[in-house]
């Protein structure tokens, strides 16, 4: 997971959800993306294993505008956000349940 978007700040007006208490799993996503039903799969399972931790999907085609502010070039694209809002962690493409794990440790 990279560090772009670092120190930037997303809040619940702009992913249309609320923020997890401790640390939040935000993924875009597109409706024929594969790997993005993969990646809700994984991201339900950590967010249900650690307390405090919230996943919000984002259809990517519906929200263009956050997209291109978040530079989001493919599906599935997963941000880690602190429980602040702000981005720790970024990764493109399908994660494995231990990077996620180990991600969520920087943003609690």
């Amino acid at each position: 997971m990279d560090r772009r978007n670092r120190g930037q700040r997303l809040d619940a007006d702009q992913l249309g959800a609320e923020l997890g208490e401790r640390a939040t799993l935000v993924q875009f996503s597109s409706a024929f993306c594969q790997p993005c039903r993969a990646t809700r799969r994984t991201l339900i399972e950590v967010a249900g294993m650690v307390d405090g931790v919230t996943h919000i999907e984002i259809d990517a085609e519906d929200r263009l505008a956050l997209v291109r502010e978040l530079d989001i070039t493919k599906t599935p694209t997963v941000l880690v956000l602190d429980a602040e809002g702000e981005v720790v962690r970024r990764a493109s493409g399908q994660p494995r349940t231990v990077d996620v794990v180990a991600a969520l440790g920087h943003a609690i």
